[in-house]
């Protein structure tokens, strides 16, 4: 946990503060009992009505002293503490930008959502306690140890024998609970990644009437959730009722032993009261950490998961290297090299999802993919934009490898229409323009036009300033892809990347973005991954990869029908009126 404490050195001032104000009011709840002694010994005892009214002013304003102390303790740890989650929730948010997809993959979004939020919260508040409660309770209880050990060292024997089994159980309690909290974090990230997808695919679970099935999942996750946090919370129930007992036994021990020393003219009563004050608030101090044992063992749990996120190397980074400006002013053409590239996504095992892929693709030309589902299509193009990395060999753009080009140059020259569109909460020029912020209504209207977005996007009540809704909830899977595609548009990239971008639009609009897409992106290398022959059917080069991620042919249209049998049954399949003009091998 004492990792994170990094976090609290820009707010030092306030973490400073906190406890001194904290400090503060523990000093003057120590004054209490000995002001009550005094009125009772020197006042009432002896009827001295002027010295109970001046002590009674005195205690007073000791009060209002410690009620200041507490207030400042309270906005001071309280500054400090959620200065420390919103900067803690900013690094981890920026840590999770920089994970590669294989990143990711490891690290589920239903976890990463958990530590993110209820994570740090739960660090958040182990923070605003430790400048409290962890500093008055320790300082309670070494303050009223003395002051109770000044009046009666005799006395003070009892809290030799008690104070030990409380720390005995306190040592016990922290040691059972710290695992048990661990899968209850656990189970939590459980109910989040299933509540997740749940809410993500909602209308396909509507579709297949899925939601008895989708109820019984996620009350699975919710039931071993609720088991194991019932299981922990039964273990800090015991907590409570052992410190009471301790307490009440000790209050005891002190009234019948105290008792006695007063009856003996010993022990003054009015130490005697002060005396059990003392040990009230000892006793009360040590319950009040107990009481705590929860957060500290939940803070503990949600340290370790961010700390994980925090010490993840990102497996993408940039190359370090003093002429990389040199490099990077000759990326210009978009001439793609893939040199015997294969893929896993993950490294520990031997399955590849490609196979020893080499092919080029010339500057401005459009290359094609074709392949089955699960060919490694989209693997393919992923590790373009360096989204993933290789498993072995190499891919250059312009002659250079790619891992030799930083992230964010390399990723700014290549436009990428991803197989699902993604939309933001914004408006659909804030779309549109979300790779080039600094675009004028001309530039996006170019793109929509080109993406055969912008007539659509006219008829909408508020033009471009319409609001969408959550992943663009109000528009059509064929309005979102055209939107995706003048994203992409818009950066005037080097090189265009589409996945299956225009699965949604009917043939003509297909036919027609293609021809714009030639016209304003002539001088750009295009990579068309589709499932329609027509897509790809004017393509410069194509690529048909098969279901073990190989290349099984490639070339024109023209030549895939002469030479390819996988692309003849494509090609069967889809234009069934022209089997007869299919030639066959």
């Amino acid at each position: 946990m004492w990792r994170l404490k990094s976090y609290l050195k820009p707010y030092w001032v306030s973490s400073l503060l906190a406890p001194l104000f904290m400090v503060l009011e523990v000093w003057m709840d120590l004054l209490q009992p000995m002001l009550m002694a005094s009125i009772i010994n020197d006042g009432i005892v002896n009827r001295d009505l002027t010295h109970i009214q001046h002590t009674g002013l005195i205690m007073i304003g000791v009060a209002l002293i410690g009620v200041i102390g507490g207030i400042g303790c309270s906005i001071f740890s309280s500054i400090a503490s959620q200065n420390f989650g919103r900067d803690l929730r900013n690094n981890l948010f920026e840590k999770v930008q920089t994970f590669s997809f294989r990143n990711l993959d490891q690290l589920e979004t239903g976890s990463l959502i958990t530590r993110l939020t209820n994570d740090v919260m739960q660090m958040q508040t182990f923070v605003q306690m430790i400048m409290r409660a962890f500093i008055r309770s320790p300082l309670l209880f070494v303050g009223s140890f003395i002051m109770a050990f000044s009046i009666s060292p005799r006395l003070t024997l009892i809290l030799a024998v008690a104070t030990p089994l409380l720390f005995i159980v306190l040592v016990i309690l922290i040691r059972k609970s710290f695992p048990l909290f661990t899968k209850v974090q656990s189970k939590l990230d459980g109910v989040n990644s299933v509540l997740q997808e749940n809410l993500s695919g909602i209308r396909v679970v509507k579709a297949f009437v899925r939601a008895n099935y989708e109820g019984k999942r996620f009350g699975t996750a919710n039931e071993e959730y609720t088991g194991v946090a019932i299981k922990a919370a039964r273990l800090m129930a015991i907590n409570m009722p052992m410190m009471t007992l301790i307490l009440n036994v000790s209050v005891v021990a002190v009234l019948w032993y105290g008792g006695g020393l007063t009856q003996g003219g010993s022990l003054s009563t009015g130490d005697l009261i002060a005396f059990i004050n003392y040990v009230t608030q000892l006793l009360f101090s040590m319950l009040m950490i107990s009481s705590l044992l929860p957060f500290v063992s939940r803070a503990k749990v949600s340290a370790a998961r961010i700390n994980e996120v925090l010490d993840t190397l990102t497996e993408i980074t940039d190359p370090i290297q003093g002429d990389s400006n040199k490099k990077e002013a000759l990326i210009t053409n978009g001439y793609i090299q893939f040199k015997n590239v294969s893929f896993a996504y993950d490294r520990a095992q031997a399955e590849l999802v490609l196979h020893n892929i080499s092919f080029h693709a010339e500057s401005g030309q459009t290359l094609a993919i074709l392949g089955a589902t699960g060919s490694g299509k989209s693997s393919l193009i992923s590790l373009i934009p360096r989204l993933y990395d290789t498993t072995s060999g190499s891919i250059l753009i312009d002659g250079i490898n790619i891992k030799d080009i930083s992230l964010d140059y390399l990723r700014s020259h290549i436009g990428m229409v991803m197989q699902q569109s993604i939309l933001f909460t914004g408006t659909i020029r804030d779309n549109i323009s979300y790779g080039k912020s600094d675009a004028n209504q001309e530039e996006i209207e170019a793109a929509a036009i080109a993406a055969e977005a912008h007539d659509f996007i006219q008829q909408m009540p508020d033009g471009y300033d319409t609001i969408l809704g959550q992943q663009g909830v109000n528009l059509s899977g064929g309005q979102k892809q055209r939107i995706s595609i003048a994203r992409a548009l818009l950066l005037r990239p080097v090189i265009l990347i589409l996945d299956d971008s225009t699965s949604a639009v009917d043939l003509g609009t297909e036919s027609r973005i293609q021809k714009s897409l030639r016209e304003l992106m002539n001088n750009t290398t295009n990579i068309i991954i589709a499932q329609r022959i027509s897509s790809v059917i004017d393509a410069d080069h194509i690529i048909i990869l098969d279901d073990n991620g190989t290349i099984a042919g490639e070339g024109t249209h023209d030549e895939l029908l002469q030479n390819s049998s996988i692309y003849q049954d494509i090609y069967r399949s889809q234009w069934k009126e022209e089997d007869t003009h299919v030639p066959v091998n």
